[in-house]
C-alpha cells in the first residue's frame, strides 16, 4: 500500500491544491452520468420518433454551435472569469439538456437540447483555463492523466446503463438516466463554483476586459490568431492533437463496423473489447507514464505512442476474419498508445498556450481543430463504402505522419520540451 502511494501519479493527487485538485476530483461527477445515458442516446431518438434524416441533422447543428460557442468561449471567458463562466455554462449545455431528453416527446426537444448543448465549447475553455493555470508545470502531465484516468474508468460504468435499459426498456431507462445526469453534472458544477476561486489570470482579464463589449473583443481575434501561427509550440502541439483528433473520430466510427462485418465477431462481443482497451490504458497510465510521459523528453513517450498505435492498425487492416488473438493484440497496443499520446499531447498544448491570451488562443485552437477534423467523419465513411480496412489505413498514414512530425519538429534540439513563446 506504501509504495502505491508513493507512486507519482498519487503524489501528484496529494500534492494538487486550489482550482487544479477540485477541478480534477469532480471530474467523476460528469464523466460516470454521461457514460451511463451517452451511447444509447441515438437509440432513443429513435424509439421517440426521430428518423435517421433528422438525427445526422441534429449532429450537424451541434457541430455548428460548437465551432460558434468555440469562437465565443475566449472572450466570454476572459469577460466574465473563468469559474462564472464555467458554473453558468455547465448548466445550461449540460444540466437544461438533461432535463430537455427527459421529458423529450419527439424531434422538436432533440433540436431544442442539441442548441443548448452545442454551447459546451464555451464550458470547456473555461474548465481548462481553471485546470491548469494556476497548477505547477510539473504537475501538467499527471494532472491530464488523472482526467483521462477518470474518463476511461467512468466508462466502465456503460454496462450499468445497459443493465437498466435491459430491465426497465429503453425509453424508461433513459429518461430515469437523464435525470441522474441533470442531479449529478448540477451537483458537479455547484461543488466546482463553491471550492474554486478565480485564477490569477482570470482576474487580471476581468480588469482588462471590464470596460469592453463582446463585439470590440472579438474584433482582437486577429491579432490572436496572428500569435497563434508565429508559435512554433502551438502549431506543433495543435498539430499533433489534430492528427490524434482524426484518428480518434475515424476509430470511434468503424471500429465496430469492421470487427462485425469484416472480421466476423459477434456485436454483444465489442464491449468486451472496449473494457480491455480501457483496462489496458489504465494500467499503462500508472505502469509507462511515469516512466514515460515527461514534458522535458517528449520525444520517446510520443515515438512510441504513435508506433503502437500504427501496429494496432496494421493488425485490424491485415489480420484475417475472427483471429481473436490478434484482435486482442490490436485492442492492447491500442490501449498503449492512448496511454501515452493523449496526457502527451494535452499537456504539450497547455505549456505551449502559457500566455497572457491563453483563453482566446484556447478558443481559436478548438475552432481549427473543430473544423479540420469534422470532415474526417464522412472521408473515413467513403473509404469504408470501398473497404472497411480503408479507415484504419487511413489510421496507420496519420500515426507515420505524427511520428514524423516530431522528429521533424526535435530535429537539431536537444530532448527537451517544446519552448514556450511568450
Amino acid at each position: 500500500m506504501t509504495t502505491i502511494l508513493k507512486h507519482p501519479l498519487f503524489q501528484t493527487l496529494r500534492e494538487l491544491k486550489g482550482n487544479p485538485r477540485v477541478t480534477v476530483f469532480t471530474e467523476p461527477m460528469f464523466g460516470i452520468p454521461y457514460n451511463l445515458f451517452s451511447p444509447f442516446l441515438s437509440v432513443y431518438m429513435l424509439a421517440l420518433g426521430v428518423t435517421d434524416q433528422w438525427i445526422g441533422t441534429i449532429a450537424s447543428l451541434g457541430l455548428a454551435l460548437q465551432i460558434f460557442s468555440a469562437l465565443l468561449s475566449g472572450v466570454i471567458v476572459d469577460k466574465f472569469g473563468r469559474r462564472m463562466s464555467l458554473f453558468i455554462t455547465d448548466l445550461v449545455s449540460w444540466s437544461v439538456p438533461c432535463v430537455i431528453w427527459a421529458v423529450a416527446q419527439d424531434t422538436r426537444y432533440f433540436v431544442a437540447a442539441a442548441v443548448l448543448n452545442g454551447l459546451y465549447r464555451i464550458s470547456h475553455t473555461a474548465w481548462t483555463c481553471l485546470l491548469v493555470e494556476d497548477a505547477e508545470e510539473r504537475h501538467l502531465v499527471h494532472i491530464w492523466t488523472w482526467i483521462t484516468i477518470f474518463g476511461v474508468c467512468s466508462s466502465f460504468f456503460t454496462p450499468l446503463g445497459g443493465w437498466f435499459v435491459a430491465r426497465l426498456g429503453l425509453v424508461p431507462a433513459m429518461r430515469g438516466l437523464m435525470v441522474f445526469g441533470f442531479l449529478m453534472i448540477t451537483a458537479k458544477a455547484t461543488v466546482l463554483f463553491v471550492y474554486s476561486h478565480e485564477t490569477e489570470r482570470g482576474r487580471q482579464r476581468i480588469a482588462e476586459t471590464r470596460q469592453r463589449s463582446l463585439f470590440s473583443l472579438l474584433g482582437e481575434y486577429g491579432g490572436v490568431l496572428g500569435q497563434l501561427f508565429r508559435s512554433r509550440s502551438i502549431l506543433t502541439a495543435l498539430s499533433l492533437m489534430l492528427i490524434t483528433s482524426i484518428g480518434f473520430i475515424v476509430h470511434s466510427s468503424f471500429w465496430g463496423v469492421l470487427i462485425t462485418t469484416k472480421l466476423g465477431f459477434a456485436e454483444s462481443s465489442i464491449s468486451i473489447y472496449v473494457m480491455v482497451r480501457s483496462l489496458v490504458t489504465t494500467l499503462c497510465f500508472f505502469v509507462l507514464g511515469p516512466r514515460l510521459t515527461n514534458l522535458r523528453h517528449f520525444r520517446l513517450p510520443l515515438w512510441v505512442g504513435f508506433a503502437a498505435y500504427f501496429a494496432g492498425q496494421t493488425l485490424l487492416v491485415f489480420m484475417p476474419p475472427q483471429a481473436t488473438l490478434l484482435l486482442i493484440l490490436s485492442v492492447i497496443l491500442e490501449g498503449v498508445a492512448a496511454a501515452l499520446l493523449n496526457p502527451m499531447t494535452e499537456s504539450l498544448l497547455a505549456v505551449a498556450m502559457e500566455t497572457h491570451e491563453r483563453a482566446r488562443i484556447s478558443a481559436m485552437v478548438y475552432v481549427i481543430l473543430i473544423v479540420l477534423t469534422s470532415p474526417f467523419g464522412w472521408i473515413a465513411g467513403q473509404l469504408s463504402a470501398l473497404n472497411r480496412s480503408l479507415p484504419f489505413a487511413l489510421n496507420m498514414a496519420l500515426a507515420v505522419i505524427g511520428a514524423g512530425l516530431v522528429w521533424l519538429v526535435s530535429r537539431g534540439q536537444p530532448a527537451a520540451s517544446v519552448q514556450r513563446e511568450a
